[in-house]
């Protein structure tokens, strides 16, 4: 469905990034925003903090702010800002520990347990869910009789516990991935393991794992500040659980002396769960060309008025122009096109791809992709112009008076849902059916269709039927509302030949039987001269002729017709058989 296109002169399109999608999105702004003012806190804390963190002066035990302590003093006389400062620091030190040895450890065994699975897989599996049973607080609290106070050693052994979170993510995302053909093609080309993992996997997996190391970053805030503030931390070091601790044990002499500690713990930890969210967003929304929209050029600007309804005439396109944003200007992909399709025809779209068709179809549908715009020109369905129409009268239309059969079938069913289900729902929002006379419809329309076993079908999932029969499951979805205009978009081509042929007397019979208009996209002429009355084809945007299908086949006047033609295999010599000559003969 991609098409060729022709600017209007423009710019070249420039993509947003994960960090400028992140950027653009005002809590991810916010989030990133703190988090750099406490990492260069704690990268210049000699800088910016004023005294000494460990300097005690006891007549300042639990002073109130001022007088060369900005926030007070503590419960032993020092600075409670500097200790904040260098808190900063030190706690940040401790939650990276535990965040590189969870995600060196995690990762890299998840990469070769998805990769290479078998015993590896199952080794790894069974002591990441030995890990996941321990209770890692309770682990910390025993191992600091024996490891001492050291809270980075502690969190070191944090950073183990936590491993298995990431291990679990990256299996997952390399089992979904390890077998995609761009990885076959990998290792056909000569590439090794090991170059693969790293070149293509671990690419697909970065971004998820960015994700878990934001999260898992507050979790070890969190959990060494926890374990500074039951007092098995080094009360020499200066640290946000530390200083929280202290400030408790102060509380009623000295109430602000909690509240800083747990101001940083809470805005750093709030900050890496807003940044985690806002990349998930940025990573849903994609970092797909970003464009201001621009001014409608001023040949494009007079609306065009609809042309006179003519009697007999369903959908009168005329000099329809759509286009998408460039950059600063449009770049159109249909140029002027007009073609009229009278009630009960089968006119075909047909053309190369790229030559505009299927925008043609999605512009009638209003369907065009993000940005997509009819500049010009009008589409008149019944006497009424599609594009004045709002997207909530568009929606009144579509499924009920205008009806769609996508291509590639497998492609257009979710596989979350069983088929009926996706059946009924559309026929009980657009006809007003109850849910068991939406039921009794459907069955109704999949037994006409001609698949032997409705029921079975109905309750069966996407995966479970053959891709002929998800083609008749989405026609038969199509004209279950008995539509006025079927827009088929390439029905046959994911279909093997002799499926093809079934499909296209199937949609015969029910254009006869429902006495339905119907636009046929393809790029197959066999299709067009089976089912089509008329036909249109197009090239580069533009429909460069029309003509009744005996005449066009007959007598085709434009010289790409004359070659679109001249390229189907049709009454060429067979190639004979010839037997392999004897040994000892000359060949």
């Amino acid at each position: 469905m991609t098409e060729t296109t022709a600017s209007i002169p423009a710019a070249g399109p420039q993509r947003s990034s994960l960090t400028g999608l992140v950027l653009r999105n005002p809590l991810g702004l916010l989030a990133t925003a703190l988090i750099i003012v406490v990492l260069l806190t704690a990268i210049f804390a000699p800088l910016i903090a004023p005294n000494d963190p460990a300097a005690v002066q006891i007549f300042k035990v639990n002073v109130a702010p001022g007088d060369g302590y900005l926030l007070g003093g503590d419960g032993s006389g020092r600075d409670i800002f500097s200790r904040l400062v260098w808190g900063a620091r030190n706690t940040l030190i401790g939650a990276a520990i535990a965040v590189v040895v969870a995600a060196l450890l995690g990762v890299t065994a998840g990469l070769f347990a998805g990769y290479f699975g078998k015993w590896y897989e199952t080794a790894s599996s069974w002591i990441s869910d030995a890990l996941m049973a321990l209770p890692a607080l309770i682990v910390l609290l025993a191992l600091y009789q024996a490891l001492g106070a050291s809270i980075y050693l502690s969190m070191g052994i944090f950073g183990i516990m936590l491993s298995p979170g990431f291990y679990r993510l990256t299996r997952t995302l390399v089992k979904g991935v390890k077998n995609e053909l761009y990885i076959d093609a990998a290792r056909v080309s000569g590439l090794t393991d090991m170059r693969i993992i790293i070149r293509h996997i671990l690419l697909v997996v970065r971004a998820p794992v960015v994700i878990q190391t934001s999260i898992v970053a507050g979790i070890a805030i969190v959990i060494q500040a926890g374990l500074e503030f039951l007092g098995l931390g080094d009360p020499s070091m200066p640290t946000w659980g530390g200083i929280l601790q202290n400030g408790f044990q102060n509380m009623y002499n000295a109430p602000l002396g909690i509240l800083w500690p747990g101001l940083a713990i809470s805005i750093t930890v709030a900050s890496l769960v807003l940044l985690a969210n806002a990349i998930r967003d940025a990573m849903q929304t994609g970092a797909a060309p970003s464009f201001r929209t621009p001014a409608i050029p001023a040949k494009y600007a007079a609306a065009t008025p609809a042309p006179t309804p003519e009697e007999g005439v369903l959908l009168d396109i005329r000099d329809l122009v759509v286009a998408y944003p460039d950059g600063n200007g449009w770049r159109e992909v249909v140029h002027g096109v007009t073609l009229q399709v009278r009630k009960g025809d089968v006119v075909g779209l047909v053309g190369e791809s790229g030559s505009g068709k299927t925008q043609t179809a999605f512009a009638v549908l209003d369907l065009l992709s993000t940005g997509g715009k009819v500049l010009s020109g009008s589409i008149t369905f019944d006497g009424e112009d599609l594009t004045k129409k709002s997207e909530t009268e568009m929606r009144a239309l579509r499924g009920r008076r205008i009806a769609y059969v996508p291509q590639e079938p497998m492609s257009n069913l979710d596989p979350s849902f069983r088929i009926g289900a996706q059946m009924v729902e559309p026929l009980m929002n657009v006809l007003g059916l109850s849910k068991a006379q939406a039921k009794a419809r459907v069955l109704e329309m999949l037994a006409r269709v001609g698949l032997p076993d409705p029921e079975r079908t109905f309750n069966a999932y996407p995966h479970q039927v053959s891709g002929g029969m998800a083609q008749r499951v989405l026609i038969a979805g199509a004209v279950a509302s008995s539509p006025d205009l079927l827009i088929a978009d390439e029905p046959t081509t994911a279909l093997d030949v002799t499926v093809q042929a079934e499909v296209l007397e199937l949609l015969r019979e029910l254009r006869e039987e429902f006495h339905m208009t119907v636009v046929m996209v393809t790029h197959n002429f066999g299709v067009v001269a089976d089912i089509c009355d008329r036909v249109a084809v197009m090239k580069k945007g533009e429909i460069v002729e029309e003509n009744a299908i005996g005449a066009l086949f007959s007598n085709p006047q434009h010289p790409y017709t004359r070659m679109l033609l001249g390229s189907v295999l049709e009454d060429t010599e067979v190639r004979a058989y010839r037997a392999p000559a004897a040994k000892g003969n000359a060949a």
